[in-house]
Parts: structure tokens; C-alpha cells; sequence
């Protein structure tokens, strides 16, 4: 095997407090190898170093849930009413981060892998196919939709978004979908204290607050990063999300 993903148990277990079981550890392998495959047809990711892998993909995704490893996997500090089994969207899924990783590592959740390209939904198909995940499974389909659609809305305990957008628009996206009660987790890199105001103002909007925002450094590049955490509170306004394509032009 030419390309081995790195183990990093001591990182994980100083950073996120949890490391992976040789199971899950086979499965990240399993997972970097099928991308990598995959990426000779489809342009899924610019990133191929293993070690690279490691931290951008699947530490990265982790460390946004880390609240849900700490606490051996129960969800209850992240969601104070949440079920035994919290259901998660993972919006704009793209290559299939963080909500591979994370069906990997949170195995009593049940995940949604949305994306609105045909293809990368066919390839992340053919993933869970091959990693034999019964806990996931994929929809094509634009967030403005989905988020308007009756077996979508308010039917998800946690709302996961990377790569995606302004954070206003990241919160028109998850909100909708989440139940009372429920949780956006929305993965930024650099972040300010004026972005938090705006955000503020559209939060309230859509029927929830912030909850936390978390700085953290990346364990092997030392880069920054931030994740934003938001508290669905409130109904969210039945004109949310708004049409496709208007969020992301005329953004709250």
C-alpha cells in the first residue's frame, strides 16, 4: 500500500479526547483510498497527502462534533432533549465531509449526505456501499429546496455545513431543518467579530441564537479555525429558506 493515512492516536486523544478503534481506523484508510480513486474521475478534493488528509478531512470533521465524542458518543451536551439516536444532515456534503467521518465515528446516529451534484452523490453511494454503512445514506437536492420539503423540515437534530457559503446562509440552510431544540454546526476558517453581529441579526430571524463560537488550532499545520455553533429556539419563519439562488445573493 503506497498511501497510508497516518494513526495520530496521541493527537486525538489530546485534542478531541477519543481515538479511533482499529475498525474505524481501517474505515478512515478505506475512505481516503476510495477518494483518491474517485478523484481520478471526479474533482472531489485538491487534498491527497495522507497527512494532509488527516487533518483537513477527517480531524477537521471531527473536531466539530467533538462535543458528541467526549461524551462517549451521547449527544446530550450538544442537544439537551436529543434521542438516543440523533439524526444529522450533512449539507453540501461535496466529497463527503465532515459527514462520512462522522457516520464513522458516531455509529447510533443516522446521516444525511446532501449535495446538489448528481455525481458526487452517485461516488458517495458507491462509498457507503463499500464501507457497508446501514446508518447513512445520500439526497440530491438544493438546501432552498429541501428546506421547504415536509419530510425534511424540523426533522433533523443536528445540521452539519462546511465549505459553504457566508455564515448567514449557512444558517438559512440549517435552521429550517433542524427540530426544536436542534443544532447547527457550521465549520469556518477565519472569523471576526463583526461576521458574529450579522450573523446575530440572521439567526434571530430564523428562529434560533448562537450558542458557542470555538477558535481552535489546527494539530499539525497550526492553522486557525473556527466552528460556530447555533440553537434552534424559536419556529423558523415559513418564507425560510428562501427560493434557490436568493440566500447567497441577497444574504440576511
Amino acid at each position: 500500500m503506497t498511501n497510508l493515512l497516518p494513526k495520530m492516536a496521541e493527537i486525538w486523544q489530546q485534542t478531541l479526547n477519543w481515538q479511533p478503534t482499529d475498525q474505524q481506523q481501517a474505515q478512515f484508510q478505506k475512505l481516503y483510498e476510495l477518494i483518491l480513486e474517485g478523484n481520478r474521475q471526479l474533482n472531489l478534493t485538491r487534498i491527497t497527502d495522507p497527512e494532509e488528509f488527516w487533518e483537513k478531512h477527517l480531524w477537521d470533521s471531527l473536531r466539530g462534533i467533538a462535543p458528541l465524542l467526549s461524551a462517549n458518543f451521547s449527544p446530550a451536551p450538544l442537544h439537551k432533549r436529543s434521542p438516543a439516536s440523533p439524526a444529522l444532515i450533512d449539507i453540501g456534503t461535496g466529497a463527503g465531509f465532515p459527514g462520512i467521518p462522522v457516520t464513522i465515528t458516531v455509529p447510533n446516529c443516522t446521516i444525511t449526505l446532501l449535495d446538489s451534484t448528481r455525481k458526487k452523490i452517485t461516488f458517495l453511494d458507491n462509498i457507503l456501499t463499500e464501507l457497508a454503512f446501514n446508518n447513512a445514506k445520500t439526497l440530491v437536492g438544493r438546501a432552498e429546496e429541501i428546506g421547504q420539503h415536509p419530510q425534511h423540515r424540523l426533522a433533523y437534530d443536528i445540521a452539519l455545513i462546511r465549505a459553504v457559503g457566508a455564515a448567514s446562509v449557512c444558517a438559512e440552510y440549517t435552521l429550517p431543518l433542524l427540530k426544536q431544540g436542534g443544532l447547527a454546526i457550521i465549520y469556518r476558517g477565519n472569523w471576526t467579530e463583526d461576521e458574529t453581529t450579522t450573523l446575530q441579526n440572521a439567526v434571530k430571524q430564523l428562529g434560533g441564537v448562537i450558542e458557542s463560537i470555538e477558535q481552535f488550532t489546527t494539530p499539525l499545520s497550526n492553522s486557525i479555525r473556527h466552528c460556530l455553533y447555533l440553537r434552534k429556539v424559536a419556529n423558523t419563519p415559513a418564507n425560510f429558506p428562501r427560493a434557490v439562488g436568493i440566500p447567497t445573493q441577497k444574504s440576511l
